[in-house]
């Protein structure tokens, strides 16, 4: 029967042995790089579609800026599967006892007599590409000061 050896170079098997400890430490800041990207996308596009009426005349703007302000980004955090998930939403409740959600949520699919405005699948789609090249580009400087 053959036998094969392989060799590692020494500071390749240092780096993996230091990545081991401190998996989650970079788990968690290349996950907030992405999340910035995505949560810069989303309130821009939120401030682009909000106050945006067909005609200003007949119907001026109602909003008051709390969606936007409420916006945000959660700490990361480990579900059951052990997974890491980090969240940009709305904070929640508004100051008159409403939701965030149900208004962001209008906003994006529109009711009877209010067209949609979308703002979240929009960001989605434009901020994956840069949010995936923050992550490794975050990813990669954490390596490389191990």
């Amino acid at each position: 029967m053959a036998t094969m050896k392989t060799v590692f170079p020494d500071d390749l098997v240092s780096k993996l042995s230091q990545l081991g400890d401190k998996t989650d430490a970079i788990c968690e800041k290349v996950l907030q790089a992405g999340a910035e990207v995505v949560e810069a996308r989303v309130a821009s596009n939120l401030r682009d579609s909000v106050g945006k009426v067909n005609d200003p005349a007949k119907c001026p703007s109602r909003s008051t800026g709390e969606l936007a302000d409420a916006l945000g980004v959660s700490p990361v955090k480990i579900d059951r599967q052990g997974n890491s998930n980090i969240k940009i939403g709305f904070r929640e409740p508004r100051r008159d006892g409403g939701s965030n959600a149900k208004i962001a949520n209008i906003l994006e699919y529109g009711k009877h007599g209010q067209p949609p405005r979308p703002f979240l699948k929009s960001a989605k789609t434009a901020s994956r590409k840069p949010a995936t090249e923050a992550m490794v580009a975050k990813f990669e400087e954490e390596i490389g000061n191990l």
